[in-house]
């Protein structure tokens, strides 16, 4: 008996160790829906915009995992930076990693979108992980967006505020130091 069951168990031995493992789940893409915020802060305090200002063009698109978009969605419950980039700017680069930085600190109060036009998946992808953007990021390959906020070349940094208000945009980019700085002017009352 003990002879008989020997062939079988070898067989099964090998044929256990010939099967396929199970493929290593693909990275959840940075940018994503994972990087949308979470609730607003019960205790966000806002300046009203100006009656003035014009309606920021509304958008909708595509995240960088395929998640639809809607600015309109986020800016009707607090304000947002638009920030306008490509993988192969190198001003981008640069000012990137303090940007991350400051949009880490307003997570929730204020919610800064990538928007990246004329670019390759992948390499947007490499851009994200190695500056650590943690924010959501719309990809416009036809540039219909850049188009609507006049943005001719990367960088660009645009302020909407709650409610849609076009407050500022700043072509050529803007530092992380003066962005807050003006994020604190324009949009957050009782911040010092």
């Amino acid at each position: 008996m003990r002879r008989a069951l020997l062939p079988l168990l070898l067989a099964a031995a090998l044929l256990g160790g010939c099967s396929t493992p199970e493929p290593a789940p693909a990275p959840t893409p940075a940018g994503g829906a994972a990087a949308l915020p979470g609730p607003v802060p019960a205790d966000l305090a806002l300046r009203p915009a100006p009656g003035t200002a014009p309606a920021a063009p509304a958008f909708t698109g595509a995240l960088t995992d395929g998640t639809p978009f809607v600015a309109a969605e986020l800016w009707a419950q607090r304000p947002v930076v638009l920030t306008f980039f490509s993988s192969w700017c190198t001003t981008c680069a640069s000012n990137q990693a303090a940007l991350s930085e400051l949009a880490r600190s307003y997570r929730d109060r204020v919610v800064f979108v990538g928007v990246t036009g004329a670019d390759q998946a992948d390499e947007v992808q490499d851009y994200l992980r190695d500056h650590r953007v943690e924010y959501p990021v719309v990809l416009d390959d036809q540039q219909t967006i850049w188009r609507s906020y006049a943005v001719r070349e990367p960088p660009a940094v645009v302020l909407v505020a709650k409610g849609g208000a076009l407050l500022r945009g700043w072509p050529g980019g803007l530092d992380a130091p003066t962005l807050d700085r003006r994020l604190r002017e324009l949009v957050l009352a009782g911040q010092p």
